[in-house]
């Protein structure tokens, strides 16, 4: 699932026929074999792992090639006909609108001053905090590319100053981003004072474990917000997702490396459980409804083409799924939720 040194996105190719026929390529190609995996756990925990870090390993250079250094959905005002130019502000919207969904203050006294970003793909959302609030921030993610370009776009942007060998080296690093485990994060208790995950949840295999984790790291009346994929809240009548339902984000989950899904309301209870407070839920879905058929003609241009073949074929694989995840919005299985939340002091 960003900046002042954007490239220009390519301009749309004509119509190349409905995204129906392509909808029914990926629903044949990613059929879903019975399930036969018997393994523990923590062999298919490994294995997800892996396929996650292998995925954006491979489909992150091609992502910033057509669209910047933002992995992320924009945010868009609803009926809004955007053209792509105008997806990058969208994104950098969506960090905008989340901070403000949250209540987190802009003013010297009350600003975050150590942020973590949780599942930081190569940085975007680390530099944009970094700057609005003049702070320090960590950024985590289970892809070695990622990490590694992260690094080196904040150097170019002068976020990291000089050679650093240690988190420790403060007086030169503003940002920095380092392979770690969004379940077993690399740092002390209380250590931050505002807890960022932008569209990392969705991979989270532990949704329980994921959200203390990142209530484990936020100091006292540090403010958390996660921005995910999840399905639709079950009725009060349902235990669960219709078969076929189940059946379409099974499909999604084969291509993206994506464990079960949860609802926004699982999260809300998840948060409850764990005695945070201030705990808000929206639905942005109609806010992002844009942006997969952006996505889909980026992709469908010759430059988008060629990125993909050259990324591989988990990049491709993901791209031939991207109509599952339209027509999970357009039936109102899929919903891109905020949560945020508090610790209390």
């Amino acid at each position: 699932m960003a900046s002042q040194t954007l490239q220009s996105l390519p301009e749309p190719t004509p119509k190349l026929g409905p995204l129906s026929s392509m909808t029914n390529w990926a629903r044949a190609l990613w059929s879903s074999p019975p399930d036969s995996d018997q393994a523990k756990p923590e062999a298919q925990a490994r294995r997800l792992q892996q396929g996650i870090a292998e995925f954006y390993d491979e489909s992150s250079g091609a992502w910033e090639g057509i669209w910047g250094e933002h992995m992320h959905h924009g945010f868009y005002l609803p009926g809004e006909k955007a053209s792509l130019s105008d997806h990058r502000s969208a994104q950098l919207r969506m960090i905008e609108e989340s901070l403000s969904f949250a209540g987190v203050p802009d003013d010297e006294e009350g600003r975050a001053k150590r942020i973590v970003d949780v599942g930081c793909g190569i940085g975007g959302s680390s530099r944009y905090l970094a700057r609005k609030y003049g702070s320090k921030c960590q950024g985590i993610t289970l892809s070695p590319f990622q990490a590694k370009r992260a690094n080196e776009l904040s150097a170019s942007q002068g976020l990291i100053l000089g050679v650093f060998l240690t988190l420790k080296s403060d007086d030169w690093v503003q940002v920095f981003f380092q392979v770690a485990d969004a379940l077993e994060q690399p740092f002390s208790d209380g250590e931050f004072d505002l807890v960022w995950s932008m569209e990392s949840g969705e991979h989270m295999p532990d949704k329980k474990k994921f959200v203390s984790e990142l209530a484990r790291v936020a100091a006292p009346g540090a403010t958390i917000i996660i921005v995910t994929w999840c399905h639709r809240n079950l009725l009060p009548n349902e235990e669960s997702l219709q078969p076929q339902e189940v059946d379409l984000l099974k499909k999604i989950c084969d291509a993206f490396y994506l464990p079960a899904w949860c609802s926004a309301a699982d999260y809300a209870k998840i948060a409850e459980s764990l005695n945070l407070e201030d705990i808000k839920t929206a639905d942005w879905s109609e806010h992002v409804a844009p942006f997969w058929p952006a996505v889909i003609r980026s992709a469908l241009t010759l430059r988008g083409l060629i990125s993909m073949l050259r990324a591989g074929w988990k990049t491709m694989k993901g791209a031939m799924v991207m109509p599952l995840m339209m027509e999970g919005y357009k039936k109102n299985l899929i919903k891109f939720a905020i949560i945020t939340c508090k610790k209390p002091l």
